[in-house]
């Protein structure tokens, strides 16, 4: 029961990597608020993890919605202890020349103004009580760079400083702030989008995997538990030696 006590708010939680951090946290004995925009699925979501979990329909490319969540979070189930920024990922592919204007603030507000708004919200009463983690789930993407992903990695960059950045200015209260970078995961969400991901790399979606996972030390995917844990790790009072960190679970892919 490591976060027994503990409240987390995590944006895009009711799949995928989101969700399997929310289960992870629910089993060491913490409260969670999901975020999501599908409402349907997330209060069934919230029904099937129990009484612990808490369902908030709202749109990660929203200022209203996610600073809304993080009140809701804080007002129903405590103070929120833990923020989990998962919510994210890439729109449509294609060239740097290609991209529109739209496009670009779409993926830059999904993820890095999402972080952004739900860590400006949730500091101030982390930092007041002198207890908090803030986690980052950036992406392999962070690191380096992909044809077609121009976007998706300037937003994850970005991320990374911005993590970089605030862990130095909330050491010193009990606040830690770290970022995830995984790699390829294979995720519902993946399974959906991936060929058309595929497709702007000139590839088919099994190509793509093969291609992903050769790049990686494992030469595989990493999984959704395998994220979760390192997330577990970051969120609770093991992980309060780490902060500022750009954690890969992308099986090797990025060196540094």
């Amino acid at each position: 029961m490591q976060l027994k006590g503990r409240t987390a708010a995590i944006t895009g939680g009711t799949a995928g990597i989101g969700l399997a951090i929310a289960e992870s946290f629910l089993a060491e004995g913490a409260r969670v608020g999901l975020m999501a925009r599908d409402a349907k699925r997330g209060s069934e979501v919230a029904e099937r993890l129990g009484e612990d979990a808490l369902f908030v329909s709202g749109d990660a490319t929203s200022q209203a919605d996610v600073e809304g969540f993080v009140d809701a979070v804080g007002e129903k189930l405590g103070s929120v202890d833990i923020l989990v920024n998962n919510a994210g990922g890439a729109s449509d592919l294609q060239p740097i020349v290609s991209i529109t204007d739209a496009e670009w603030d779409l993926v830059m507000k999904w993820n890095l103004y999402a972080t952004f708004w739900a860590t400006r919200r949730a500091l101030p009463g982390m930092t007041e009580r002198g207890w908090g983690r803030v986690i980052n789930i950036s992406s392999v993407e962070g690191k380096h760079g992909k044809p077609v992903f121009t976007a998706y990695t300037t937003a994850k960059h970005a991320i990374n400083g911005m993590t970089k950045a605030v862990a130095r200015e909330v050491g010193t209260q009990g606040v830690t702030v770290n970022a995830i970078c995984p790699g390829l995961v294979i995720t519902d969400i993946i399974r959906r989008t991936g060929p058309a991901t595929a497709k702007a790399m000139g590839m088919t979606f099994d190509e793509m995997v093969a291609a992903f996972s050769a790049d990686a030390a494992i030469q595989r995917p990493v999984t959704v538990e395998e994220v979760a844990a390192v997330a577990l790790l970051l969120a609770s009072e093991a992980g309060g030696g780490i902060t500022g960190a750009l954690l890969s679970v992308d099986g090797g892919t990025a060196q540094y």
